[in-house]
């Protein structure tokens, strides 16, 4: 391997000759051989596009020359594209704040900059990574500036997402009007509900996390850019913040506006914090969503298996014919994640001290994992698992007639007292709670048919639905 030698304050080292990072990224990827995962690409993108306001805000207020400037945005312009992104090569566990992950694109955008401008990599006495690319700039103005526009990015891609899961537990809500079910709590025969009711409430639910993270996305809306170090704005020139922040708002096309304390938010990036607590919450409704898919279609002969889940592979190497509820377990595995995230940020957010953050590497590694491992895992999960439930009516019927919950409907009829001893009696037999009912000539079979009737015991009203009844109970 050829090399050249670049020198920093530190001294001299050895540069792959074909990099285009410099000597501060080889110190970083010596010094932080941790995991081996690198930037999240949208980290990347966001990055550059810093520079690239920060560099057109420069050559507005005359601080950068324009011939300078014009290539570090011309270089911008290549990796938000898409190109150089094997040149981001340090690890997302680095030095605090993300200092390593700033000279990384700073050294990738000088050396390209240098060759359109026909000089070779590292001749930084044309275009240099601290004073021109880094100009106006600190990694603690940049970073976080980065990380909110990634997630605000990712956030954006997120929620048709959501609205698409939730459109098709709605769909399935409307197919499955009408079919009675047992309700449980505790696990136990619990009142009658309707299966289209189950599913409701999981659009509602799905509908307050969307609600809850568009709020928390307003929050990533302000940014610490222009305030450099510790918040103040020194070695900025008058006009640049608000300039750079209109830049950068332009480039991305994502409505930006500047920190309303710069020193505020330079010691708290707690907009990710907001934005991990509502991905917590709905990674606990998903939790609570999949755990009722597997155990409502449990079975599929020895189970609950009031609903069918689409098949979707083999679900084991030594039993023929088992299929797994695979795209719930997924579900789980993914929203587990997200939860331990939160945790990370959490702590990751109260660690600032005096006038920074330094943990941000980690908050952004975090975030921008819950935001894409969400994205792709309910995307595949409407696809592949919740458009292609279906309903067992005669098995919800079955479990329903059997359920020792009927005996609390009854209750306004006979008496507390009278349908508890229905209700032991009916577990004792074996029988259901009706024919209890009928063999004793408690109520007529007219009478209980009115007292059962799906939508009187579910709170609605026949009227309400238009066509069939529903299986019924008569």
């Amino acid at each position: 391997m050829k090399f050249r030698i670049e020198k920093d304050t530190l001294g001299s080292k050895k540069v792959p000759a074909d990099a285009y990072y410099g000597i501060e990224t080889v110190r970083a990827i010596e010094n932080f051989p941790v995991s081996g995962i690198k930037a999240h690409q949208r980290l990347i993108w966001a990055t550059v596009a810093v520079k690239m306001a920060a560099a057109e805000a420069n050559i507005t207020l005359g601080k950068l020359k324009k011939k300078i400037g014009k290539e570090i945005v011309r270089a911008a312009r290549e990796v938000m594209e898409g190109r150089f992104m094997d040149q981001f090569a340090v690890d997302v566990f680095q030095a605090g704040a993300g200092t390593s992950h700033n000279m990384n694109a700073n050294e990738v955008l000088a050396n390209r900059a240098l060759e359109f401008l026909g000089k070779e990599k590292g001749e930084y006495s044309t275009v240099h990574p601290h004073d021109h690319v880094n100009m106006s700039q600190s990694t603690n103005d940049v970073f976080p500036t980065a990380m909110y526009i990634a997630a605000l990015s990712l956030t954006d891609e997120l929620i048709p997402v959501l609205n698409s899961f939730k459109n098709a537990l709605k769909t399935r809500s409307k197919e499955f009007h009408g079919i009675l079910k047992p309700g449980r709590t505790h696990l136990q025969d619990a009142v009658p509900i309707r299966l289209d009711q189950v599913f409701d409430a999981y659009a509602s639910s799905i509908e307050k996390n969307i609600l809850s993270i568009e709020k928390a996305k307003d929050s990533l809306r302000e940014v610490s850019l222009g305030g450099t170090a510790v918040g103040t704005g020194i070695n900025t020139g008058p006009g640049y913040r608000k300039l750079v922040v209109e830049r950068l708002s332009k480039i991305t096309s994502l409505y930006l506006r500047p920190a309303g304390d710069p020193v505020e938010a330079t010691q708290n990036p707690t907009a990710v914090l907001i934005l991990s607590g509502a991905l917590r919450e709905l990674a606990v409704n998903l939790i609570k969503i999949a755990n009722d898919l597997r155990l409502l279609s449990s079975g599929p002969r020895t189970g609950i298996g009031e609903i069918n889940l689409p098949p979707v592979q083999p679900g084991s190497s030594i039993m023929p014919g088992k299929v797994n509820p695979v795209m719930a377990e997924m579900i789980n595995m993914v929203a587990f994640e997200v939860i331990g995230n939160d945790l990370t940020i959490t702590m990751a957010t109260q660690a600032s001290q005096l006038e920074l953050n330094v943990m941000m590497p980690l908050m952004a590694f975090n975030i921008l994992q819950s935001l894409e491992i969400l994205k792709n895992s309910i995307r595949v999960f409407t696809d592949r698992c919740i458009s292609g439930i279906t309903a067992n009516p005669a098995r919800c019927r079955e479990l329903n007639e059997m359920s020792l919950g009927l005996a609390t409907i009854l209750s306004p009829y006979i008496g507390y007292e009278a349908s508890a001893e229905v209700a032991k009696e009916a577990f004792k037999s074996g029988k259901s709670v009706r024919d209890i009912i009928l063999e004793k000539g408690i109520l007529s079979k007219k009478k209980l048919g009115e007292i059962l009737d799906p939508f009187v015991v579910t709170g609605g009203k026949q009227t309400w639905f238009k066509g069939p009844r529903g299986q019924g109970l008569k």
